[in-house]
């Protein structure tokens, strides 16, 4: 398969190693491409800039070549690209993140939150950690864990970063040098803790997950999400 990396940084990097380890070929790399045709790629994987995201993604779909993103920051124009692709039967997954194990660990953390729903002596934080590097805060990872427990317990409406307030679950964002990234899921009580983890080793399961979902999306038509390509929920 020819893929396309529109953004060629840490995680471009890390793709493309796993990407050739599973024979595939690299057609594009946009941050040494002054120009490009993508039509030269089966598939494209969308790890650039906020600013490049929504255009990088919809030159895809308007060329329907199937395309998934992983990067962060432009979804206010989510509905958008969703509305492209049905009027182009393109096929588009983006994903907060790609890692298999973190998306097994969503699916945790929805069930954790629906069985917490109702024992209010509970006190909910997330925790994430990730390298100096990352400059956003919280992770999209995180956002993406509050979203699912809002989904599934009505005592949360929103979510608020480093502080707690009523109805808002309190994320705890850390910036350490040389961690991939670290998510603690903890309900406290004066009895006792319960918590849920997943903590990368290293990028290539991003990556891996990554080149997985476009393998998944070269064939189909629509738009999904991890879980389509996993199976689960």
């Amino acid at each position: 398969m020819k893929i396309a990396l529109l953004g060629y940084g840490k995680m471009g990097k890390a793709i493309e190693t796993i990407a050739l380890q599973r024979g595939h070929t690299i057609v594009i790399k946009t941050s040494r491409d002054s120009y490009y045709n993508i039509n030269d790629a089966d598939v494209a994987i969308d790890f650039s800039v906020p600013s490049a995201a929504f255009n990088n993604i919809s030159n895809c779909l308007n060329n329907q070549v199937p395309v998934i993103s992983g990067t962060t920051g432009w979804l206010e124009q989510y509905d958008d690209i969703v509305s492209l692709c049905e009027k182009q039967k393109g096929a588009f997954i983006y994903a907060s993140n790609f890692s298999l194990g973190v998306n097994i660990f969503f699916e945790l953390n929805e069930t954790l939150a629906k069985m917490m729903a109702k024992l209010n002596d509970y006190k909910l934080d997330i925790e994430e950690i990730h390298h100096t590097q990352k400059l956003d805060a919280p992770s999209g990872t995180a956002i993406t864990l509050a979203e699912g427990i809002i989904k599934n317990n009505s005592a949360y409406q929103d979510w608020q970063l480093d502080t707690a307030s009523d109805k808002n679950i309190p994320i705890i964002a850390k910036r350490i040098p040389e961690v991939p990234g670290t998510h603690i899921i903890s309900y406290t009580s004066p009895i006792d803790t319960i918590k849920i983890e997943h903590e990368a080793h290293n990028r290539e399961g991003f990556a891996l997950g990554a080149v997985i979902a476009a393998e998944w999306l070269a064939d189909k038509t629509g738009v999904f999400t991890m879980k389509d390509v996993l199976n689960i929920g």
